[in-house]
């Protein structure tokens, strides 16, 4: 009989009913932890999200390249002269001015991968030029000659003194 009346108790049901909801939630939610967990980066990738450079040693009018992301960035150290000749122009193709493309005028800082099949130009005189298809860029990696359709990618950086910068979000 003692059975009967501890069935027989509503608020009893509607308690155990609440426990075993709570438990399989929190069930749920454990089993979720390892999968959620699967899809932050691995270490070897958050190693290379930054990089950091010391550019000091690049003379003016020097290219030095450094690997970030899997993909080369050149930092390149302009002359007065050629920071004068950047400002003086918008780009053809792609018009961007100067400023937006540099945080200091002296240093230009863009990823190495040509925009229209991915492929490095190399340095030469005024510019660089993709060897390629034939897209030149100027000292400020504004495309002047097609067919790459865009100027040369701007990495996110920042200067941490006058001698390094940090490529990528820190």
């Amino acid at each position: 009989m003692a059975n009967d009346e501890t069935l027989a108790q509503p608020g009893r049901r509607d308690f155990l009913t609440q426990i075993t909801a709570a438990v399989g939630g929190v069930g749920v939610a454990a089993a979720c932890v390892p999968f959620v967990a699967s899809m932050n980066p691995s270490s070897d990738v958050l190693a290379k999200a930054t990089t950091e450079v010391d550019i000091s040693h690049i003379p003016p009018d020097g290219v030095h390249t450094v690997p970030w992301q899997g993909k080369p960035v050149f930092i390149f150290h302009r002359t007065e002269e050629q920071i004068k000749q950047m400002q003086a122009s918008n780009g053809v193709l792609d018009p961007a001015t100067d400023k937006t493309r540099v945080q200091q005028p002296q240093w230009l800082v863009v990823v190495g991968v040509c925009t229209h099949m991915g492929c490095v130009p190399n340095k030469e005189g005024p510019g660089w030029v993709c060897h390629c298809h034939g897209s030149e860029y100027d000292d400020s990696g504004r495309v002047i000659r097609g067919p790459a359709p865009k100027n040369l990618e701007v990495p996110p950086y920042h200067f941490v003194d006058d001698s390094r910068i940090v490529i990528g979000v820190a």
